[in-house]
């Protein structure tokens, strides 16, 4: 993997995003290229998403999203972006897409929270990327968007009751064309049970 520091990966990410904003004034795409050779490298030969992976897409988003929350960015299309960015990440070095997205959906809505962002925006966000980058790539929409939402909500019932109902809100019923449902507990640190 990578010897660099966090604080290292966070500003290069943060910085990478910055001037490809500034380059090509879409905090999406920017989002998506800051992924490119980062998480690829993070998971390549692993087959599942490590803690040490985990950590690496939670400094990559937290670069993203400072970059997004910095420039005056969209967090809708900054969530967006990361989650596709994820997604073809993950596919590109073998790794399980669902818990990348997982991760990435948690991280994106802790990282916007740690920042002062729009937490919701960027919780929608990150469920639309999960059904986009899914569709890009061959996997089930409605298991990447219940990924998604069940993490986002999940990070921000941690920040406060009140913003878990309104990130639960907002993240369920259809979204681009995917019915969204949550697996539950979502809240605290009990993790979704796998049906059966």
């Amino acid at each position: 993997m990578t010897d660099q520091p966090k604080d290292t990966i966070i500003g290069n990410v943060k910085n990478r995003t910055v001037d490809a904003i500034k380059a090509v004034g879409d905090v999406a795409s920017a989002a998506i290229d800051a992924w490119s050779g980062t998480l690829v490298t993070a998971l390549k030969g692993s087959r599942g998403v490590t803690a040490e992976a985990t950590a690496l897409i939670t400094e990559t988003v937290r670069g993203v999203i400072h970059a997004a929350t910095e420039t005056g960015q969209d967090l809708t299309k900054a969530g967006s972006g990361t989650l596709i960015g994820a997604v073809r990440a993950t596919r590109e070095a073998g790794g399980e897409i669902i818990e990348a997205i997982s991760s990435t959906a948690g991280a994106v809505v802790k990282s916007s929270s740690d920042l002062g962002g729009n937490i919701v925006a960027a919780a929608k966000g990150a469920v639309e990327g999960a059904i986009a980058g899914a569709r890009e790539v061959g996997v089930s929409a409605e298991e990447a968007a219940t990924a998604a939402a069940t993490s986002a909500v999940k990070a921000a019932s941690s920040v406060g009751s009140a913003i878990g109902d309104q990130v639960r809100a907002a993240v369920t019923g259809t979204i681009s064309g995917v019915k969204v449902v949550l697996r539950e507990p979502f809240r605290g640190d009990e993790e979704p049970r796998s049906p059966g």
